[in-house]
This record gives C-alpha cells, structure tokens and sequence, in this order.
C-alpha cells in the first residue's frame, strides 16, 4: 500500500489516500500524473511519476523478508 494526494485537494489530509500498488496498471505524466488501475479507473494524483515508482517500490521490498 502507498499513500498518495489527490489532484488539487486541499492543504490539509483530506486529499490524501492510501493505493493497493498490486492494482497499478500504468502510471503516466501528462503532464498531470495519471494512474491507470488493472480495472481501467484512473486516478490523477500530485506526486510526480518517479514519487510514485520510488514508492511502489520501497513497497515491494517491505514484502520481501
């Protein structure tokens, strides 16, 4: 699981929301960042691509022991 900001949400906590990064289909800077789901849903958040990368990965090692 990560934790991301929605697009244009407050400056408080309300924006923020936490993503299953095993449902990440596709992440894209156009130039907002867009996030496709393996269920075709997109999501349009504020961290910028790599974020997202370093932190679907940070994730990914967690998982292993």
């Amino acid at each position: 699981m990560i934790k991301l900001t929605r697009f244009n949400s407050q400056t408080n906590k309300k924006g923020e929301f936490v993503l299953n990064a095993e449902i990440i289909e596709t992440v894209e800077e156009t130039p907002d960042t867009v996030i496709t789901l393996l269920n075709g849903k997109k999501l349009i958040v504020e961290e910028p691509m790599d974020e997202i990368v370093r932190r679907v990965m940070k994730y990914r090692k967690a998982l292993k022991f």
